[in-house]
């Protein structure tokens, strides 16, 4: 199975099982990693944003527009920003690194 590393807001690391198909977001979820989420993967939020590290950004499906559109509601979006229920893990993807930025903005219940 292919495993994936969360690096908390604190710096902390968090390796992890990532099942093939599954997204980050329902990986982070599956091992309390402290990711919101709050629409469900419904790309309605940036809630699920996620820093992907610079070394396996390339590697991932471009973004949709749709993506980019919640992406530019992010708090400190980089270069590398992604939407973690856009992300899908794949056999490619085993070893994925990502950072959870410092806060989000949950425009649906805030």
């Amino acid at each position: 199975m292919p495993r994936m590393t969360f690096i908390a807001r604190d710096g902390t690391r968090h390796e992890v099982d990532a099942p093939l198909g599954a997204s980050v977001l329902q990986v982070a979820r599956e091992h309390d990693i402290d990711i919101e989420g709050a629409c469900e993967g419904s790309l309605a939020c940036s809630t699920c944003h996620v820093i992907v590290d610079p070394e396996w950004y390339d590697l991932l499906k471009e973004a949709s527009e749709d993506e980019e559109d919640m992406l530019d509601l992010a708090f400190n979006l980089t270069k590398t920003s992604r939407l973690g229920c856009q992300i899908i893990i794949t056999e490619e993807l085993d070893g994925l690194t990502v950072r959870l930025p410092a806060a989000s903005r949950n425009l649906l219940f805030g």
